[in-house]
């Protein structure tokens, strides 16, 4: 019984690390063709958050910061290779806080969707992952724009194009990326619920 138990943990653990896998492999296809990033100009729309709260979701925590990291790191690359004029400009003025603006916004996206979640699914358990999924996404918007602004300020950068963005971003993009969230995210880890149970 011990050794069907162990072989029945071992196959558990198997689907979640090629699953996570296959995640990690999303967020750098994303991140990194025109299919996750949309350009404006002065910034990205990014559709990465996604994956990041599918991940958290369906595998908790812990895989969710991994993939967070995912995120970081895909952002960070674009970073180096495409950076948008807002974010070029931050990174020739110090790549140490370009680096902080594109990982901690990240890493707390699985957490805020993690936290929320759990603190929703026992009264409002229909509305716990769509809430989470949109709170995580604006939780990226509002972290990355917002140290942006900081970043700029404290190196004397003129910040004028970065209210710019803000507004912008609060008036559209943000919004429309949570909505996003909202919406594609819960049927997808409801989905992936269901074939695990059948597996």
């Amino acid at each position: 019984m011990e050794t069907t138990k162990h072989t029945g943990m071992k196959k558990t653990d198997l689907k979640r690390l090629c699953l996570m896998g296959l995640f990690v492999a999303l967020i750098f296809l994303l991140g990194q063709t025109p299919l996750g990033l949309i350009p404006l100009g002065w910034c990205n729309v990014t559709l990465l958050v996604i994956p990041v709260a599918v991940g958290t979701l369906y595998m908790g925590l812990k895989c969710g910061l991994g993939l967070g990291l995912a995120f970081g790191m895909t952002s960070f690359l674009s970073a180096l290779l495409k950076p948008s004029v807002l974010v070029g400009t931050l990174m020739g003025a110090s790549p140490v806080l370009a680096a902080v603006m594109t990982f901690v916004p990240r890493l707390c996206v699985p957490a805020v969707i993690y936290f929320v979640n759990k603190a929703l699914e026992g009264k409002w358990r229909k509305a716990s992952m769509p809430v989470a999924c949109a709170l995580g996404s604006l939780t990226n918007t509002v972290l990355y724009l917002g140290m942006m602004l900081l970043f700029y300020t404290m190196l004397g950068i003129d910040n004028a194009k970065v209210l710019t963005a803000i507004g912008a971003t609060a008036g559209g993009a943000g919004p429309a990326e949570a909505v996003a969230a909202a919406l594609i995210a819960p049927p997808i880890v409801a989905a992936i619920r269901k074939v695990g149970r059948k597996a």
